[in-house]
């Protein structure tokens, strides 16, 4: 854990200091994630849906390139039957994105994700499951977003691809996978 926590203090120091001359805007983020569970053997899963929120900075490091780290609460998991395994994380992903004169944007990077809750809930109740997961999940984000200059309002919608085995039982390997689409907001918004 404390290995991660240093590469993503890295990553985030990187990118404020390449940054440094450059235009950086802060913003905030909420939309709707379809996560699932992707075992390579055992019971499989349907997709679950939840919210994220958080925080994000876009700093320009060119006219057409920018880095993008983010803080974003993620509720995530799987559904199987009358159960819900509900899956909860903090996500950092930092982007690179290449920005078009029109608005759009393309994007892509590493995330990682830590684990604050994990809970199976059915019409039974609710149970504990954080033992079963790792604390720690690690993947790629990809997908495309539009700001609207003027106002400072965006879209975006991207695929959240788990790299890392989340199940602590060695007899299945088991990934996170979503897609999640929001909009988001630059405060005092500068091209």
């Amino acid at each position: 854990m404390k290995f991660y926590l240093i590469t993503i203090i890295a990553m985030l120091c990187m990118a404020v200091g390449t940054a440094s001359a450059q235009n950086i805007n802060i913003g905030t983020k909420i939309g709707l994630n379809s996560y699932t569970i992707n075992n390579d053997s055992g019971p499989g899963f349907d997709s679950k849906f939840g919210i994220h929120a958080g925080l994000l900075g876009h700093i320009h490091l060119s006219e057409q390139f920018a880095i993008q780290p983010e803080l974003v609460y993620s509720m995530q998991g799987a559904k199987s039957g009358n159960t819900n395994f509900n899956l909860d994380y903090i996500n950092v992903p930092v982007l690179v994105q290449y920005m078009f004169d029109s608005g759009f944007r393309i994007q892509a990077g590493p995330q990682i994700g830590f684990l604050v809750r994990a809970k199976a809930e059915n019409n039974n109740g609710s149970v504990d499951i954080r033992d079963d997961f790792k604390s720690i999940d690690a993947g790629l984000s990809f997908g495309a977003s539009y700001i609207h200059t003027p106002t400072s309002f965006g879209i975006d919608a991207r695929y959240n691809l788990g790299l890392s085995d989340i199940s602590e039982n060695s007899g299945v390997q088991s990934n996170s996978r979503g897609l999640q689409i929001g909009i988001f907001y630059l405060f005092d918004h500068r091209n």
